[in-house]
């Protein structure tokens, strides 16, 4: 009788347990939703730069023709970038504890060290600029792709500088779940408290 009761409880408590939401497996799902919002937003910034600046090139002269040429760049490469991201963004399901941390502080260093690389964008627009007031031969084209590299670093900036902060922030949900977790001495061993 006692194994029957044992066994009916074991069932009960797996059953109530398998009926659970899987907190790690929600935040890594809440990631991907983050991730994938943010391609859209790339993706929608690269092709409002195709197509303003594809339109703007017919008629755009002296330093605007090499400013939209640029940005036609990076409209294409941010497009890209976004679309390809977005359409191969998958929530893989199972991931531990250690591998959803890791994926985690991936994403944020990312993002910080694509912000980083966006200030080195914007001096480098601001070094074309420079270059094109000492420079009567090619003064156009320097002034219009620094102008462009300025506007796409800046985007950039504000764009990496923002996701950053969005995952550290939804990173803080997961390093509060260890807090749940309670983990003691028992009378045979180590006993495991994990608080839902």
């Amino acid at each position: 009788m006692k194994q029957f009761i044992t066994i009916i409880l074991f069932f009960l408590v797996y059953n109530y347990s398998c009926g659970q939401v899987n907190p790690v497996n929600e935040f890594n799902k809440e990631r991907e939703g983050i991730i994938k919002q943010s391609m859209k937003v790339l993706g929608t910034w690269g092709a409002a730069n195709l197509l303003y600046s594809g339109i703007s090139l017919g008629s755009a002269t002296g330093s605007d023709l090499y400013f939209h040429r640029m940005n036609l760049i990076w409209g294409g490469v941010n497009f890209t970038i976004g679309t390809i991201s977005f359409l191969f963004a998958k929530n893989k399901e199972g991931l531990s504890y250690s591998e959803s941390t890791r994926k985690q502080v991936g994403i944020e260093k990312v993002y910080l060290f694509n912000t980083g690389l966006d200030v080195a964008y914007i001096a480098g627009g601001f070094y074309l600029r420079e270059r094109a007031s000492n420079n009567n031969i090619k003064h156009d084209r320097y002034k219009g792709y620094g102008n462009s590299i300025i506007i796409q670093g800046s985007a950039l900036f504000l764009f990496d500088g923002i996701m950053y902060f969005i995952h550290q922030n939804h990173g803080k949900k997961l390093f509060k779940l260890v807090d749940n977790i309670q983990i003691g001495a028992a009378l045979n061993g180590l006993g495991c408290v994990v608080k839902f």
